[in-house]
């Protein structure tokens, strides 16, 4: 898959480099989750049929951030992962579209004639509440007036599991919850994160479970506090573990963010500095203060315990 990063206006040696029949899928696509899949898989199954490639046009940074309204709290899906999700999805071709406050104020006609239409796209793909433009002021149904005789537009309707629609804000709810298991069920794979594993407080190995503490490589959605049971993969290998997120009340109170603390089982290398990604497999419990150390340490076996039951294969 190809990664192209646009501004607008397009230069002309960017026009002249990837204009050209193609189908186009267009939205933030912010988890890539099954509902997103649906309007992508479209986009790649036409223009498969027509013989031209398929492209994704998404907007970065995250509009919301841009624009500093809603609640914008990190992505489910950091640019690297959704090229990653994107090309396994069988994408020949990412816009990656620059949103600025400039580039919010641009009109519909605008980004239609400016961007669209001098990409030579022939069918723009969308889900049934796509907004774009200043203020949102287009829809899907201006997107096909728009593009007139030059560009059709094709609107996919609402994907539901089990009768809900699956939607990013329903799987963000769904973490900071605590409610893992709806969440990956919504996204179709486990909720991932990514980071560098750096240097911590040495509480973890102290007391007998060593940890490797995650500095997170982008601004992702925290899910809630709490236990998890893990899939890391680190140094070419999956590795099981159990993930504590929380500001570890029994230790120190008034802390604010969060940390990321994986103890790996089985497992004993120095991994400073490596890059480290983490599925998130299931929630054991929130997190909570408690009075001794050695209870402590108890709950963390029970823990561990639960978490290599739920992390064994099947027999």
């Amino acid at each position: 898959m190809k990664t192209v990063h646009l501004t607008y206006p397009l230069s002309a040696g960017i026009i002249r480099e990837n204009a050209g029949p193609q189908i186009a899928a267009i939205g933030q696509f912010d988890g890539v989750h099954q509902g997103h899949a649906s309007v992508i898989g479209s986009a790649v199954r036409l223009a498969g049929e027509q013989g031209v490639p398929s492209a994704v046009m998404t907007f970065h940074p995250h509009p919301k951030d841009v624009m500093k309204k809603g609640n914008y709290e990190g992505n489910l899906t950091p640019l690297l992962e959704k090229q990653e999700l994107l090309a396994e999805l069988g994408v020949d071709i990412l816009y990656v579209v620059e949103f600025s406050e400039a580039f919010s104020k641009l009109s519909p006609q605008a980004f239609v004639e400016g961007m669209l239409l001098q990409l030579g796209v022939r069918t723009a793909i969308v889900g049934f509440d796509f907004r774009f433009g200043h203020k949102g002021a287009g829809d899907a149904n201006m997107l096909r007036q728009l593009g007139g005789g030059n560009m059709n537009v094709e609107i996919i309707p609402p994907f539901e599991r089990e009768g809900e629609k699956v939607s990013s804000s329903s799987i963000r709810k769904a973490l900071q919850s605590g409610e893992l298991d709806e969440a990956n069920r919504l996204l179709g794979r486990p909720y991932r994160l990514r980071g560098v594993v750096v240097d911590g407080d040495k509480r973890g190995k102290s007391i007998g479970f060593p940890t490797a503490n995650l500095r997170l490589l982008d601004r992702y959605v925290v899910p809630a506090k709490g236990v998890y049971a893990v899939h890391s993969f680190i140094e070419g290998e999956w590795v099981p573990g159990v993930m504590n997120l929380g500001v570890k009340p029994t230790f120190q109170e008034n802390v604010a963010a969060p940390s990321f603390e994986v103890h790996l089982l089985d497992f004993d290398r120095d991994i400073y500095g490596k890059q480290m990604t983490v599925d998130l497999i299931s929630y054991i419990r929130a997190e909570r203060k408690f009075p001794s150390i050695q209870e402590l340490i108890t709950q963390i076996q029970a823990d561990t315990e639960t978490a290599e039951k739920i992390l064994s294969p099947s027999p």
